[in-house]
This record gives C-alpha cells, structure tokens and sequence, in this order.
C-alpha cells in the first residue's frame, strides 16, 4: 500500500462566481438535492467538530435533519461528549465531505439548543428502535460489555411496548447558526474553486473566492 501514489483527478465540474446563489442556505440546498439525487450514501452525514474548556478538539459523524435560514440541526443524546462539549464551547464546525462529487461544504458557527418542541416533532418520527435506543444508550461512557446495552434496550423495549415512547429529558437537538460557510469544488491541477460566505451585521452575506 502506497498512500503517496494515490490520487483521484478532480474533473467533474466548476463553480463560478457567477453561478452562486446570493443566499449560502439556497445554495446549500441545490447541493444538497444533487447529492442526494446522486445516490451517495447518507448525502446528510456529516462531521462535527466540537472542543471543550480544554481546547482538545473531537470529531464524530451525525446525521444532518434539517435545515434552512436559521441553520443546520442535529439531534443527540444531551449528556453525550459533543452535547457537554457544546456546553463548555458552543463554537463548532461542521463537514459535508461529498467526496464522490469532488465536493465540500465547511460550516463555522455557533451551536444552540432547539426548543423542545422541535425535538419533540423529530423524536416522534424516528423508528421504534431509534427510539428505544435513546432511553437505553447512556451516550459516550464507558460500559463494560455489549451485553449491557443490550439488556438495557431489551428492558426499554418492554417498558414502553404498551404505547407511545415518550423522548427522554436527557436527548434534544442542537441547530449550528453559521457566521461562514465554505463551498469547495475539486478542480483540475488541485486549483480548486473555493468560495466562502461570511455573515455580515446586517444578516446579509459577503462572498468571497479563496485561493486553493
């Protein structure tokens, strides 16, 4: 295995200034719809980054659930190692690595709690499963076995199969307010096209080409 050999020829397409939305939310969502329309696996996964009081940054993967103005949200168990991290530091990145497109999206904001409500609407949509599993995971500490997780969902199974699960108090979801987001489109040669929208005060958008 080679690692220094292997390179992929980023030739699919361009982005032109020309071509951007003014809005970095309407231009999210033309790249959003192209990738789900090109059968990529989970287009809505993307990385997030989080750091404590520490400063030690962690990433892990979730699962975009909406969007729009306001920005981008997430739902997770709120005494998770992102969810605590988030508490200590709300500022935090998000990825889009829409590889196959020879696409990134880079989002740098501030995470906020969504109102309860919101989380509600979501948490009553999810699978059973999904659901029982909120209750029986406790989220980023350390367990001895498998096993133990999955008495605790067995036990959460026969708990709540009479009816409704209800959402735990510990889960909730977390919206990411962006003050930039980057677009990056593979090029050939590596001159990548890389256009970033910052937000100004007036909750209008400064665009901006970077260099490669």
């Amino acid at each position: 295995m080679k690692l220094d050999d292997m390179r992929v020829h980023y030739d699919r397409d361009e982005l032109r200034r020309e071509d951007l939305c003014g809005d970095p939310f309407e231009q999210f969502a033309v790249w959003m719809q192209e990738a789900c329309a090109s059968d990529l696996v989970e287009p809505n996964a993307m990385s997030l980054a989080t750091a404590g009081v520490d400063g030690q940054p962690t990433q892990r993967t979730v699962l975009l659930k909406s969007f729009d103005e306001r920005g981008f949200v997430f739902y997770t168990n709120l005494e998770s190692r992102k969810a605590r991290q988030i508490s200590e530091n709300a500022n935090v990145s998000l990825l889009f690595p829409w590889l196959a497109l020879h696409r990134q999206v880079v989002v740098a904001g501030v995470a906020e709690r969504v109102p309860t409500s919101e989380a509600l609407a979501y948490f009553v949509t999810r699978p059973f499963g999904s659901q029982i599993g909120a209750w029986a995971s406790p989220q980023s500490r350390v367990v001895s076995a498998r096993a133990l997780l999955e008495m605790k969902w067995e036990e959460a199974k026969r708990k709540f199969q009479e009816g409704l699960v209800p959402m735990p108090s510990f889960w909730g979801g977390f919206r990411v307010v962006p003050r930039a987001i980057e677009f990056w489109q593979g090029r050939g040669h590596r001159l990548h096209d890389r256009f970033l929208y910052t937000r100004l005060e007036e909750e209008s958008w400064k665009i901006e080409r970077l260099a490669p």
